[in-house]
């Protein structure tokens, strides 16, 4: 009999100890996990914890009284009464430790940024002082009631549990079209220097000669010009890592390197000074208008016209007609005394075009500006060097800091070998 009551008592210690952790924990625990999933303890929360304490507190109470009963009778538990002895120690373990984690994750969310000024709701709960108050009393017959901020899809709310959808790639900038080149009469070169021969000058003294008479001589000018090959390049430095984790970064600055050089191309094109590495640009050297017949109100329409037929009676018909976007809306938009456009057709798909020529926009061309001309017999372009991208790490201290240069440049000469087949002039019509 004492065998038994001394089993009786230590069966009896591990069921009281737990019972009471069970109780304590399961009221902890639970109350975390519905603050955790969202829950919100309002009037009548706590009776269901409650009722979960008062079953799991029978259970044990039933196995004790089973193992006395075993115990007295035949001086040993039996295997099914051990196994569900051992599973409730078991159980009180891994409760134990499920507890601890909890505990931390709290802990870690007590002391986060002080800058959060949102906190989801079970954050809100949890370090409220009403519910320090309601745990402290013990009392969870009553309920309580805690003031939360609304949850949103702010960053610092549950907004920050949101995953971004990110998309691949890169969204580039827009690129300028670019038109002046294709004008022109294309050529490669191989030096660094284009030569060649122009006529300036023409005397024609040919006429009706009577038989035996002397014959009137005529005359020719020749003069050499020249243009010289000029480099447009520039560079962007980057990473060895970035350009290893990221292989369509790579593609994407050479087409953005590319296109930095046509567009340069094409504003020296036009406008290059000629001075210094400038290009000579076919607008800076084109013939200045000068109307050769007078009529009254010209129009923009009627500039143009004067303009085309400058340059053919210089003997060199134009091929095209180059303006700012802004200008050949404008002209486009004309309308009669009946509102209907005297050029434009809105459903038309047809190119731009006006007295038979091809009109060609660019915002390289400034606003209130046009060029008129012959563009395949007036200039040419030669190419040294096309386009090209090189790529390098022997420059400066790009090696030691694991950078790369990404170096872009062309070489090429622009020969106008006839400014006069070229017009150029305001749009506005002076005033007279």
């Amino acid at each position: 009999m004492n065998q038994v009551r001394a089993i009786y008592a230590a069966i009896s210690k591990k069921m009281a100890a737990a019972i009471t952790y069970t109780g304590e924990f399961l009221h902890a625990y639970l109350f975390i996990y519905m603050v955790r999933t969202g829950g919100i303890l309002f009037e009548g929360d706590p009776e269901p914890i409650m009722k979960e304490l008062k079953r799991i507190g029978d259970q044990v109470k039933e196995v004790g009284e089973k193992a006395l009963k075993e115990a007295e009778k035949a001086g040993e538990l039996s295997q099914d009464t051990k196994k569900k002895v051992d599973e409730l120690l078991v159980k009180q373990g891994e409760l134990q430790a499920r507890l601890q984690e909890t505990e931390q994750k709290l802990d870690k969310h007590a002391t986060g940024p002080a800058s959060v000024e949102y906190k989801s709701i079970g954050g809100q709960v949890v370090e409220s002082d009403e519910l320090k108050e309601y745990v402290k009393e013990g009392n969870f017959k009553k309920s309580i009631t805690v003031q939360v901020k609304a949850v949103t899809s702010a960053a610092n709310s549950v907004g920050a549990a949101v995953a971004p959808d990110r998309l691949a790639g890169i969204v580039t900038l827009p690129q300028q079209r670019l038109t002046v080149r294709d004008l022109l009469s294309p050529g490669r070169t191989s030096s660094n220097l284009i030569q060649y021969i122009k006529e300036t000058g023409f005397v024609n003294n040919a006429g009706m000669v009577a038989e035996g008479t002397k014959k009137p001589e005529s005359s020719i000018t020749m003069t050499e010009a020249q243009s010289v090959v000029a480099k447009i390049a520039h560079f962007i430095k980057a990473s060895s890592e970035i350009m290893s984790d990221f292989p369509a970064l790579q593609s994407i600055i050479d087409t953005r390197l590319r296109y930095g050089l046509a567009l340069i191309e094409e504003a020296q094109l036009l406008k290059g000074s000629g001075v210094g590495n400038n290009l000579n640009g076919i607008y800076t050297q084109a013939s200045q208008y000068a109307a050769p017949i007078v009529i009254n109100n010209p129009t923009r329409i009627d500039v143009l016209r004067l303009a085309l037929l400058q340059a053919e009676l210089a003997e060199y018909p134009s091929t095209g007609i180059v303006l700012n976007p802004a200008d050949w809306t404008a002209i486009e938009l004309q309308k009669d005394s009946t509102g209907a456009y005297i050029f434009a057709n809105p459903q038309s798909t047809a190119q731009p075009g006006l007295w038979g020529r091809p009109v060609v926009t660019t915002k390289s061309m400034t606003v209130d500006e046009f060029l008129v001309g012959a563009f395949k017999m007036g200039a040419q372009i030669f190419d040294r060097e096309q386009a090209s991208v090189t790529i390098a790490t022997q420059n400066e201290d790009d090696f030691v800091k694991n950078l790369v240069t990404i170096l872009a440049e062309e070489r090429l000469a622009l020969a106008d070998y006839r400014p006069e087949a070229f017009v150029k002039g305001d749009l506005t019509p002076a005033a007279a």
